[in-house]
């Protein structure tokens, strides 16, 4: 019998087979926070991003799927070559290596952002939501639970007492009650620094958008105005919120009366709702996944969540709750095995 080969051979073998090319190499190009990987190849002087998403653990339909589209709506998304679904390998377009993150400073936010939210505008507007998944309650609710789990038990090593499970629970009932009051549309779910690239034409480049729900219109405004991975200032953010709002009015994507204060409401808590997940997210992919590094994250994820959370007093007892446990205890530590 002939062996099965592994993963990296298949993938290799692919490759050299749609595009005829006996001689060529994969190097790595990225990874991401799933089972999914990226690899780069170049061949007849054009660079190509092949893309291997193992259809047991990540199946690569729903990637192709909403990447189509995002790009009927002329929205700039990796075009796509050639692709094997039942081995789970793509051939796409290689959007380059020019994340947002590492270019964000006070001198290029304005503009970077600013195409960001021109990409988000025409997302809202324009992507198809037929037969979308809905970002329901039971959604969102699966997902504030991954933090008690993660955070509270594994990280920290506590298992919330009755009373406190109430008080989670109130928190959870105020947030979810936001999230489901707003406007519908497509959510990306991770627009952020990490998932935007710098591109030279109809920037930004857009990643990792496979995960998208009809959801929250604030969601993912506040995904790439609070990204868990840099911060800013609190006044600036807000001013940028508060120009996003002008245009969703100007679009009719949100009722004239959605005045200044509300519409922060909504942002302020989606993003909450969000950070909440990720303490849970970062701390499963340590302690689950052997990704390590999300660890680092932690304690800006933590601050925005105390942040936050402290400026409405109907979660005053699920900030508490946070900071007794917590504590001055470095978050970046994974907790003793």
């Amino acid at each position: 019998m002939t062996p099965i080969p592994d993963r990296a051979a298949a993938r290799l073998a692919w490759t050299r087979h749609v595009l005829d090319d006996a001689s060529l190499t994969l190097e790595p190009a990225s990874a991401d926070a799933s089972f999914r990987s990226y690899w780069r190849t170049r061949h007849a002087g054009h660079s190509w991003v092949v893309m291997d998403s193992p259809p047991a653990q990540e199946d690569p339909r729903p990637w192709l799927e909403i990447g189509a589209r995002l790009s009927a709506a002329g929205l700039h998304v990796p075009a796509v070559q050639a692709h094997d679904l039942a081995q789970g390998f793509l051939l796409i377009e290689d959007l380059g290596s020019r994340l947002y993150l590492p270019a964000l400073n006070d001198n290029t936010v304005d503009a970077l952002y600013d195409d960001a939210m021109d990409a988000l505008l025409r997302m809202q507007c324009d992507v198809d939501v037929a037969g979308i998944q809905p970002y329901d309650h039971a959604f969102l609710q699966r997902e504030l639970e991954i933090m008690p789990e993660w955070f509270l038990r594994r990280h920290l090593g506590y298992t919330p007492e009755c009373e406190e499970w109430d008080v989670l629970e109130s928190a959870f009932t105020v947030l979810l009650k936001n999230a489901l009051e707003q406007p519908r549309c497509f959510v990306h779910r991770d627009y952020h620094s990490r998932n935007l690239l710098i591109v030279a034409s109809n920037n930004p480049g857009i990643i990792d958008f496979q995960g998208a729900l009809l959801g929250p219109i604030t969601y993912d405004l506040a995904s790439l105005l609070r990204d868990c991975y840099i911060v800013w200032d609190r006044a600036r953010v807000e001013a940028w919120a508060e120009t996003y709002r002008q245009r969703l009015q100007a679009a009719r994507l949100i009722a004239a009366d959605v005045d200044r204060e509300r519409f922060l409401r909504w942002f302020d808590l989606i993003g909450l709702q969000r950070h909440i997940k990720v303490l849970g997210i970062f701390c499963r992919l340590h302690y689950r996944d052997g990704k390590h590094g999300y660890l680092d994250d932690l304690p800006r994820v933590y601050d925005y969540v105390a942040d936050v959370a402290g400026r409405y007093p109907e979660l005053a007892d699920f900030v508490a709750l946070l900071q007794r446990h917590v504590g001055a205890r470095d978050l970046r530590l994974p907790a003793a095995a």
